[in-house]
């Protein structure tokens, strides 16, 4: 009976709260479903996880030993994308974040390059920023490529200890300079001896994720690989 009742409303909620695409306001059926098929496949997908050397692992040459890199699409300005990652920050919509990590995980799982990852670990915001957006992206990210990529997600091991000003506006050496002592591991145990997937939202110089990066190499035993939602290039 409960089955029927819901079958019955379904359609009649949806006439009262309808529910549309983020790029084209196509009526969508499901409220899970972001993107109808045609937006979903304009969206400009790299193909780093199948490319080694790729355009994110250079960024890290002589900086960071990492095992492999990959974001899952361009980023580029007034673009679909931007739209998303923009609602995800800054206009809360958390499901935004799961649905781009939902994709960035089945890219990674099309691969082999990233096998040997035993956990994921969503880089982390300071909890002063993470109270005033109401959530850390980075985490809604990783949880979503969990699902698709089924590897646990540690949110405790890797802390951010300085509430760092945005770095929008901020030069290549600028940011690098910005983010010296700004993570540390209180609980190494945590992740000892793993191979760590670090998660983030979007890549440009590579600061952060490099900054984070070497405090969880500095465990012993430990391997990092690197993924992001999108990547975007900054002028020196």
């Amino acid at each position: 009976m409960r089955n029927y009742v819901s079958s019955w409303l379904q359609p009649f909620l949806h006439l009262l709260y309808p529910h549309y695409c983020e790029g084209c306001h196509t009526d969508l059926l499901s409220k899970e479903i972001l993107l109808c098929a045609l937006c979903e496949n304009s969206l400009p997908k790299t193909n780093f996880w199948n490319i080694p050397n790729n355009a994110v692992e250079k960024i890290f040459q002589h900086r960071l030993p990492i095992q492999a890199a990959a974001a899952a699409y361009f980023f580029t300005h007034d673009s679909l994308l931007h739209h998303l990652i923009m609602q995800l920050k800054y206009h809360n919509m958390p499901k935004a974040g799961k649905w781009l990590g939902n994709r960035l995980g089945q890219f990674l799982l099309s691969t082999e390059r990233f096998n040997s990852v035993d956990c994921i670990l969503p880089l982390p915001l300071h909890p002063k920023k993470e109270f005033i957006r109401g959530y850390n992206q980075a985490l809604l990210i990783a949880n979503g490529v969990a699902e698709s990529f089924h590897k646990p997600v540690i949110t405790n091991a890797l802390i951010r200890n300085q509430f760092t000003k945005t770095q929008t506006l901020e030069n290549r050496i600028s940011r690098w300079d910005n983010m010296q002592g700004v993570f540390s591991i209180p609980e190494p145990n945590l992740i000892r001896g793993n191979h760590c997937l670090l998660v983030d939202d979007v890549i440009t110089t590579g600061a952060t994720l490099a900054a984070s990066g070497n405090v969880i190499l500095s465990i012993e035993g430990c391997k990092l690989s690197i993924a992001t939602a999108a990547f975007t290039a900054i002028q020196p």
